[in-house]
């Protein structure tokens, strides 16, 4: 007998997931890429490997756009990174602004800013913004498909690293 349901598609689990979130200032997007860049090590992608490279400057990019166009006073900016299983990297920056969703522009010549979603579009695989799904707000995300024969998954790192909130150092 026949299900009278049709089959399910199996999306790929995460394999790993790094969650925080971080002042909304220029100190809380430095801090955020160092940790991604960081995290990215401890899930064996060495920090001078292409994968960490792109993935932290991806990150960079994004968290340093949500702090200067998407800062509302008071809240904070969260970051998320996924790895899945088919080896793809996925960063989610979300604000707390609705208005001002991001594209890429053609930057003026001299000018000394409007090349991150640039940068952002030349390595990442696929991006697009998203409503928050809480709230108002925006989630700026970014994917990058690792190629076959990646470096192998390193030891889990402590859960203690995940979803804590990081205020600016005095």
């Amino acid at each position: 007998m026949k299900s009278a349901t049709p089959p399910q598609r199996r999306t790929p689990r995460p394999a790993r997931t790094f969650a925080m979130r971080f002042a909304s200032t220029p100190r809380g997007a430095r801090l955020a890429r160092r940790l991604v860049s960081h995290r990215l090590d401890a899930w064996g992608h060495p920090y001078a490997s292409p994968a960490n490279e792109t993935v932290t400057l991806i990150a960079a990019e994004l968290t340093a756009n949500a702090v200067r166009h998407g800062r509302v006073p008071g809240r904070d900016v969260h970051l998320r990174l996924t790895e899945a299983e088919d080896g793809t990297l996925r960063i989610e920056v979300t604000d707390t602004r609705t208005e001002g969703r991001p594209v890429a522009g053609t930057p003026a010549p001299d000018g000394e800013s409007g090349r991150g979603l640039l940068l952002v579009d030349a390595l990442a695989d696929d991006w697009g913004v998203l409503p928050r799904p809480t709230g108002p707000g925006k989630t700026v995300w970014a994917e990058r498909v690792l190629p076959p024969g990646r470096a192998a998954p390193a030891a889990p790192v402590s859960p203690s690293w995940t979803d804590r909130r990081c205020g600016p150092w005095r």
